[in-house]
């Protein structure tokens, strides 16, 4: 267990050379609609794994989403009553020698000093620092390099930027010989394009 804390979850799989993972978070449903757009299942068809950073309020589309790659979900303030082997408060992953955190809430780059956000960051992974941090709950995709984290924020793909009901964002880390590439895409009604204000970022 991570950090001698009962809630939060630290897993290690072996793994292919090259490793896609997709993210997403703040789902909000069924609330703001009764099933996932379909273009996001289709851009995770061939995903390896997907790391969904909180805010189901319900399990089905983590079921769904678990149809095509494995799901690990960290808890969001709209999930505290959901009891599930795959939600955990924090994940620590160990995925092609990359470590990989997802937390629900946390510090915006935008608004926190470096030195904020990597004592929350010591604060919530105590024994390990994750190279990569994902997380969610502000609705606001976002790639940051606060030191030596990179930090992701997916966005939302039904609710994003906290707006009206709307095709949101999605994101990616493409891992590769220890190298990892983050990208933010934008659900679109004939699939996804790489986002046209947040750029990848490769660490």
């Amino acid at each position: 267990m991570l950090n001698n804390m009962p809630d939060a979850g630290l897993a290690a799989a072996s793994t292919p050379a090259a490793m896609r993972i997709g993210l997403i978070a703040d789902t909000h449903m069924p609330g703001s609609l009764a099933a996932l757009w379909p273009q996001a299942y289709a851009a995770f068809r061939d995903v390896d794994m997907i790391l969904h950073a909180g805010d189901l309020h319900t399990l089905e589309v983590v079921d769904e989403l678990g149809k095509l790659a494995p799901v690990y979900v960290a808890r969001g303030n709209g999930d505290m009553d959901i009891v599930d082997a795959r939600l955990q408060d924090n994940w620590l992953l160990e995925v092609g020698g990359v470590h990989i955190g997802m937390i629900h809430h946390f510090p915006s780059p935008v608004r926190k000093s470096s030195d904020h956000i990597q004592r929350y960051v010591d604060k919530h992974f105590r024994d390990i620092r994750p190279q990569v941090l994902i997380y969610g709950h502000t609705h606001l995709e976002g790639l940051h390099l606060v030191g030596d984290i990179l930090c992701v924020n997916p966005g939302s793909p039904t609710l994003p930027r906290n707006q009206s009901l709307r095709l949101g964002t999605i994101g990616f880390l493409d891992i590769a010989a220890g190298q990892v590439t983050a990208s933010v895409h934008q659900l679109t009604d004939h699939g996804i394009e790489v986002h046209e204000s947040v750029l990848p970022l490769t660490m």
